[in-house]
């Protein structure tokens, strides 16, 4: 799958911007030119040669700010992402094998939480448990899982009545067997699809958070936050909202770039990409054939 998302543009174009962003989490505190919480007197400063975004109301810089607050965007994001996978996966992958009793209790369990406001509950929660990023991205994962839950139940009742699936259950294989071995094969290419999207969709759920302080502490920098504090400068630099709003709206896309890659390489689509492929290798093979053949002939003939 992986080479086939490499073969499309759009694929190319999204895993490089994810890869961007990636190493912006790991590096961007070790590449920052400045300290980012360290205040200085020239403030709200346009863009310059030592500070290339300029500086904030507090004389801080603004690219080392944006830097330094890209590794909790990025963690918050794969925290709301992974936790919504493990906890809606493979309860939808076993509500096809456990029985009537656990497949209407998930369901049930799924209903609820889709009728929660996700945004709403992590504030709750929040201000239940201490102001913090981990706990809030962990519930929203929670009350976002009901999106992996149908869909990998659905890609599991596609394939639960196939004769190869039903010929190993009768043979004596265990379902974990079944699941490892077959299921989880066909359940993969959506699951994946609703993966890159959740992490789009965790970016906008911490960006939110953080553009209304909640989740993390100031001065500790985010996009959010960034975004938050610039709109209150509106007057004094209209333009510095520009920066935190590009990042996050660019990653955005790039997750949704990515899951429509994705979903084009995958089942029916894309085997006839492969399909296409090899037919206009084969018409380029023969093309190149006739090409070295010509000459032969036109020289047999002038003989």
């Amino acid at each position: 799958m992986v080479r086939r998302v490499l073969s499309l543009t759009s694929g190319r174009i999204a895993l490089v911007i994810l890869t961007v962003i990636a190493l912006l989490a790991v590096l961007g505190p070790v590449i920052a030119p400045h300290d980012p919480l360290a205040a200085g007197p020239d403030t709200l400063a346009d863009a310059s040669g030592s500070h290339w975004l300029g500086t904030d109301y507090l004389g801080r810089d603004v690219l080392s700010r944006l830097l330094d607050g890209s590794r909790v965007s990025v963690l918050g994001s794969l925290e709301v992402a992974l936790t919504a996978l493990g906890v809606g996966a493979v309860p939808g992958i076993l509500s096809v094998y456990l029985g009537r009793a656990f497949e209407w209790i998930t369901l049930r369990l799924t209903d609820t939480l889709v009728a929660l406001p996700f945004l709403l509950f992590a504030v709750a929660v929040v201000a239940l448990l201490g102001n913090g990023i981990t706990q809030a991205m962990l519930v929203t994962g929670v009350l976002v899982s009901p999106l992996f839950y149908r869909v990998a139940r659905a890609a599991t009742l596609a394939v639960a009545r196939s004769p190869y699936v039903e010929a190993a259950l009768i043979s004596g294989a265990s379902i974990g067997w079944v699941v490892r071995r077959h299921v989880w094969v066909k359940v993969l290419p959506p699951v994946a699809v609703a993966l890159a999207q959740t992490i789009g969709v965790g970016f906008v759920i911490v960006s939110s958070l953080t553009f209304l302080g909640i989740g993390v502490q100031p001065p500790a920098p985010t996009w959010g936050g960034l975004l938050d504090s610039d709109l209150g400068y509106l007057s004094q630099k209209p333009w510095a909202p520009l920066a935190p709003a590009l990042l996050i709206m660019v990653t955005v896309w790039a997750c949704n770039l990515l899951a429509d890659a994705i979903r084009d390489v995958s089942g029916e689509a894309g085997r006839a990409l492969v399909n296409n492929r090899r037919a206009r290798t084969r018409r380029r093979a023969g093309t190149d054939a006739g090409s070295a053949a010509d000459p032969a002939h036109v020289h047999a003939g002038g003989a």
